[in-house]
């Protein structure tokens, strides 16, 4: 099977826009971002998600009758690329997480009243939504072990859980929350999805979990992660999404598109250091010349270069077979992109920091900003040691040990095998001796 690299003019066009306006009036109301409280934010945005409209770049990861444009994931992961070099892009671009991954399991499980109420006004900006699922005595690479429950009383259901690293739920409208449904089922039946509205009774947003990535840490901040009680949250039947026990498959659904666009935007996080890199070196003097002319910075440049590029590849074709095939046959190479990115990420960005000394350390530059965001790609939408296990186990898949127990590139055993082969060409170069 052949792989089409190329853009077509008229998406290339999009594109060009939208890194000129990324750059424009992203990165500007970035600088200020923390000086803004979310009404003042949503201000600023209002007129931004105007332009993106008007441009056909709204939500562009549903299909066109949902109000999205349909596009594949080579499409959007090309998109993220730009996206992730501002924190606040995403939302200007109607593709922020978690409503993005949110607005598609609705479009995919949803009843025609769920979309009504909830997808609607999820994809016009009307509303926010949090996806809650981690928890914190329980291990958030393994969500097999989720101890949230979910009791069916009549014609209803009762809620009762500790969540963590609730993304986005101090200022969310809708929750969509998983919970064990049957805890007696197979291991990956046991859950179901349910939609709970902000106020519910019973449900509590105890406070938002300070982190590395939150030096300015307040309440009810977008991208802020909460802990959240659920104490006796009562909801309808009709707060079920995809039915019951269909919980963890429903959420593989945004998981692996979620997981090409977080390498995208590293990709385009990358960038913006590598610019920083590179400018330095061409006028910071030390030692007797400029960096760009210290073969350890010669050596940065070009690693981080070729890593940028190995990545960018490495996730548009996980995007492509995506595209072309589906989500489960991407599957590996889905997980390659998720812990190679994030160390591409982090190293880049350090490297940048490191040529700047202090001043890539200070708040002056959206380094030191940058390095703290990246350590957290290691750990989120499932951790590097958890992808790692999933490739290499599926590698393994295609090898079988020797059945004498002999490594099969054995020199000796192939070297005896090779000589009774050519046995009779070896008879004739010794009679020729």
């Amino acid at each position: 099977m052949s792989w089409d690299f190329s853009t077509e003019p008229e998406f290339q066009a999009k594109l060009d826009w939208m890194r000129e306006f990324v750059r424009d009036e992203l990165w500007a109301l970035d600088s200020i971002a923390d000086e803004l409280d979310m009404t003042a934010i949503d201000t600023a945005l209002r007129p931004m998600k105007d332009a993106v409209k008007q441009q056909g770049l709204w939500a562009a990861h549903l299909d066109p009758e949902l109000g999205g444009q349909g596009f594949g994931q080579v499409k959007l992961g090309l998109m993220h690329e730009i996206l992730g070099t501002s924190m606040l892009a995403p939302m200007a671009f109607g593709c922020a997480a978690p409503d993005s991954g949110n607005s598609e399991i609705l479009a995919l499980a949803g009843t025609p009243e769920q979309k009504r109420q909830w997808l609607e006004p999820l994809l016009a900006g009307e509303l926010r939504s949090c996806f809650s699922m981690t928890e914190l005595n329980t291990a958030g690479s393994d969500p097999t072990l989720l101890k949230t429950s979910a009791v069916q009383d009549g014609d209803a259901w009762v809620l009762d859980g500790h969540k963590w690293y609730s993304s986005n739920a101090s200022v969310a409208d809708l929750f969509i929350v998983m919970a064990v449904t049957d805890p007696d089922a197979a291991a990956y039946q046991r859950a179901t999805l349910f939609l709970v509205p902000a106020g519910a009774p019973g449900l509590e947003v105890v406070r938002d979990v300070g982190s590395m990535e939150s030096r300015n840490h307040r309440f009810g901040r977008y991208g802020n992660h909460a802990e959240v009680r659920y104490t006796n949250v009562r909801v309808g039947a009709d707060a079920v999404l995809g039915g019951v026990g269909n919980g963890f498959l429903i959420a593989q659904h945004r998981l692996g598109p979620g997981r090409i666009h977080h390498a995208m935007r590293w990709i385009g996080q990358a960038q913006r250091a590598f610019d920083m890199l590179c400018e330095r070196a061409t006028y910071r003097f030390a030692h007797g010349s400029l960096l760009a002319d210290k073969q350890t910075v010669q050596n940065w440049i070009a690693d981080s270069a070729a890593e940028m590029h190995a990545a960018r590849l490495m996730t548009l074709h996980a995007a492509w077979v995506m595209d072309t095939q589906s989500s489960s046959a991407a599957r590996r190479e889905i997980a390659m992109i998720k812990y190679f990115g994030a160390r591409v990420l982090h190293d880049v960005i350090d490297r940048a920091l490191q040529a700047h000394g202090s001043l890539g350390y200070s708040t002056d530059l959206p380094l030191e900003a940058m390095y703290r965001w990246a350590r957290a790609a290691r750990i989120y939408d499932g951790p590097d040691e958890v992808h790692r296990q999933t490739v290499a186990r599926q590698i393994l898949r295609g090898y079988r040990p020797p059945v004498d127990g002999v490594p099969s590139e054995h020199v000796p055993t192939r070297r005896a095998a090779a000589r009774e082969r050519f046995a009779d060409l070896l008879l004739t170069v010794t009679a020729d001796e």
